[in-house]
């Protein structure tokens, strides 16, 4: 199905226009004057993952997410965010938000959204939602160890660097600070999946949703950059104080994030993992 077809079965209006944006992307009108985005994922699966990410960010009320109006296969159709500029006050409210998104919490670690996928995606790596109730050995086991294991297999880091991010691995009971609840998660919180829109708000996009660690979405936002990262802090402290010591756990909960890159993008990410597992361990 087009991205044309799929936008006006699933809005129940006519489109008047169609352009594509990319391989993935194309925007569409309405005839009602609305439009709509267009994203063709790899596969079912993909999409009614990031569906049911979407709903469950949207439910807790706190950020602000484009609205889903379904999937056809592949093929997801949101609303369109219209872009705008950074902002401290988006920032801020960013902040806050994203708090109240951790808080609203999630049923244990690595719970998946209501209605989607256990084997879900980060960008375009599987990544599979197994519970767990203690963090740092659901960390370990379903998020660290399976990227880890598979950036060996495919020669990006060797068995000599893995044994240090094992090692950390076994560690982190003793790293990981204080216990928390599971949180709501984003799940891939880097700048691209920060929309700044023109109406002065920050939108969040294509998620990894999932139950987690909070550390874990402001140590992605600290990896890859964010603008007016200290409004975002701020803002999310004065909602939700982080626990002490947070700022040197950020190293932990950016060992997922770093290998996925490296299974995805190659042999400078694992670099970094390596660097990072090393500095960890030297706390």
């Amino acid at each position: 199905m087009s991205p044309g077809a799929a936008a006006g079965r699933l809005t129940g209006r006519a489109v008047t226009d169609e352009r594509s944006l990319s391989g993935t992307q194309a925007e569409v009108d309405l005839d009602d004057g609305r439009t709509v985005m267009v994203k063709r994922t790899d596969g079912l699966e993909e999409a009614r993952a990031e569906a049911a990410g979407l709903r469950w960010l949207a439910e807790a009320g706190t950020v602000r997410v484009p609205t889903v109006y379904g999937q056809d296969g592949p093929l997801l159709v949101t609303d369109l965010v219209a872009r705008g500029r950074p902002s401290r006050e988006a920032a801020l409210e960013l902040g806050r938000g994203l708090a109240g998104l951790h808080l609203a919490g999630a049923p244990a670690f690595g719970s998946a959204p209501p209605g989607g996928p256990r084997q879900a995606y980060i960008g375009r790596a599987p990544m599979r939602n197994g519970e767990g109730t203690d963090w740092p050995a659901w960390y370990a086991e379903h998020r660290v160890l399976p990227f880890l294991r598979r950036a060996v297999d495919d020669g990006t880091i060797t068995l000599p660097e893995a044994e240090v991010i094992e090692r950390l691995c076994t560690r982190l009971p003793g790293l990981a600070g204080p216990a928390e609840s599971p949180a709501r998660l984003h799940g891939d919180l880097w700048n691209g999946n920060v929309l700044w829109g023109a109406d002065g708000h920050a939108w969040l996009i294509d998620p990894a949703a999932h139950g987690g660690h909070r550390e874990t979405d402001l140590a992605m936002l600290h990896l890859f950059g964010c603008p007016h990262l200290d409004e975002v802090l701020r803002g999310y402290e004065s909602v939700a104080p982080l626990a002490d010591g947070w700022a040197d756990r950020i190293g932990l909960h950016q060992m997922f994030p770093l290998l996925v890159h490296a299974v995805l993008f190659g042999r400078g990410y694992a670099e970094q993992a390596l660097s990072t597992a090393k500095a960890a361990l030297e706390r």
